[in-house]
């Protein structure tokens, strides 16, 4: 399965974040397809489960063929709100639980299949072969096409990649939090030939003022000339120059934005530049 360079999240399209019209999300899509920006990234909680219907409605009347796009959809978390009848926030992986959370998936984004389901966070009481059987019945009968998880450590994953197939890792990775780098889990994926996703790319730089994010702002600004690009796409292009592939998960609902941040795929940054900006980052050299 292949999924576009970058990707756009929509956990903020809809009630969780600019509540953007119908109208509104059509041109966004396209706006994205016009970009080689070709997947969604939902979880079923985004808008306290309400994002996945809104951009089905949005697409259905689109006119995008259901081919052009990938999908993707999240299960697990039982989060509280007044459209779920749960009392503390937990995580649910029972198989009937996950099949019956595809389907509601499927049936709010208008759609037959999901390109790819991610298992939304690791439970210290999911069992992996009852996820084994509802995946299982999931890709038997055609409504789901890759499978994956996030937030999964190493010994995780081989927890549940034992038993079944593992094809994407979503896990949180930017300049700011870059822990996957030294845990083993980018080596993990590389090694087992898992695809991994980046939610919160641009980490912390533009939300805090601190000393780490004012010395990468420094590297940065003495960066952009010579790469003619912005602070955002050279902390995209940092993320990209990995092995392991990495796929960034982009949040932003700004047209401009994303379309800057397709083309961060473009700049390939010299090796010792990728390591003046890890170094602005930690405040030290490299062992």
């Amino acid at each position: 399965m292949t999924y576009s360079r970058l990707i756009a999240g929509t956990m903020t399209w809809g009630s969780w974040g600019k509540q953007l019209s119908k109208k509104e999300m059509v041109n966004l899509m396209n706006h994205c397809l016009a970009n080689n920006i070709t997947t969604f990234d939902h979880a079923d909680i985004y808008g306290a489960y309400t994002t996945e219907d809104d951009f089905g409605n949005a697409f259905a009347d689109s006119g995008i063929k259901r081919e052009d796009i990938q999908l993707i959809s999240k299960c697990g978390i039982q989060y509280v709100c007044e459209n779920r009848d749960n009392t503390v926030k937990h995580y649910n992986y029972d198989k009937d639980y996950i099949i019956w959370s595809v389907e509601e998936s499927l049936k709010h984004l208008k759609t037959e299949y999901l390109d790819l389901l991610l298992l939304h966070r690791p439970s210290p009481l999911m069992v992996a072969e009852d996820i084994a059987e509802a995946i299982t019945i999931l890709k038997k009968d055609g409504k789901i096409r890759d499978f994956g998880v996030s937030n999964f450590t190493p010994s995780q994953m081989d927890m549940i990649g034992f038993r079944m197939d593992i094809d994407v890792n979503q896990i949180e990775f930017s300049l700011t939090q870059h822990s996957a780098m030294h845990d083993g889990t980018l080596d993990y994926v590389k090694t087992c030939g898992i695809k991994p996703m980046a939610w919160s790319p641009l980490g912390s730089v533009f939300r805090e003022d601190n000393e780490q994010t004012r010395r990468i702002h420094k590297q940065l600004g003495e960066l952009m000339d010579k790469y003619k690009a912005t602070e955002d796409q050279l902390l995209l292009a940092w993320i990209m120059k990995h092995p392991a592939g990495i796929h960034p998960v982009v949040g932003t609902t700004n047209k401009t934005r994303l379309t800057q941040a397709m083309e961060a795929s473009k700049i390939d940054l010299n090796l010792e530049d990728w390591f003046l900006i890890l170094v602005a980052s930690q405040g030290h050299k490299v062992p």
